[in-house]
C-alpha cells in the first residue's frame, strides 16, 4: 500500500492505494507534510488536479474500497449520481430497494474514505439541506457549487441552502 499527500484547494489529502485501486482519498490537518507521489497514486493525483482545476467531471481511476457489502452497494450507487447533481439520503435508500434503510444508507455514506471520486458529498438531506460530510460542511458546500458551476456554468444558481 502506497500513500501521498496532495495540496489541493479544500486542503490536504492523503491518497492511498495500489496498482489494485485507490483505497483513500481523505482530508488531513494542515500540519500534514506533503510528500512524494508514487507512480501508482499518480493518475488519481492528476485526475484530482483536473476536478478541481474544472477540467474533469468523472474519474477513470480504479476505486478498490474497503467495506461491508452493504457500504459497498452504497458508495457503488454513488457512482450513479451525475456530475453537479445531488440526491437525498431517502432517494439513495430507494435506489438501493430499501426506503427505509435511510440512517443506514447515511451511516454508509459518512464511513466512505475514498472521498471526491466516489461522490458522497452528493447526498443531501431533504428538502437540499446539507447535512454530514466527514470533511465540514463548507467543503461539501464548496464541491457541490464547483461542480454545479462547471456543469453549467451561468445557468444554475450556486447557492446552496443553509445550514
Amino acid at each position: 500500500m502506497e500513500s501521498c499527500i496532495y495540496d489541493s484547494p479544500l486542503g490536504k489529502l492523503r491518497i492511498s492505494g495500489s496498482e489494485n485501486g485507490i483505497t483513500e482519498v481523505i482530508y488531513l490537518s494542515d500540519e500534514s507534510l506533503a510528500s512524494e507521489v508514487p507512480e501508482c497514486l499518480s493518475n488519481c493525483v492528476q485526475q484530482l488536479k483536473e476536478y478541481f482545476e474544472g477540467k474533469r467531471i468523472d474519474f477513470s481511476v480504479e476505486v478498490n474500497p474497503v467495506g461491508t457489502d452493504f457500504q459497498k452497494r452504497v458508495w457503488t450507487e454513488l457512482l450513479n449520481i451525475p456530475f453537479g447533481q445531488t440526491i437525498s439520503y431517502m432517494q439513495l435508500a430507494q435506489r438501493l430497494g430499501d426506503p427505509k434503510a435511510v440512517r443506514a444508507v447515511g451511516h454508509a455514506n459518512g464511513q466512505n474514505r475514498i472521498n471526491i471520486l466516489i461522490p458522497c458529498h452528493r447526498v443531501i438531506g431533504s428538502g437540499g439541506k446539507l447535512t454530514g460530510y466527514g470533511g465540514g460542511l463548507w467543503r461539501k458546500d464548496w464541491l457541490l457549487k464547483h461542480e454545479a458551476e462547471k456543469n453549467a456554468p451561468g445557468l444554475f444558481d450556486t447557492s446552496i441552502p443553509k445550514f
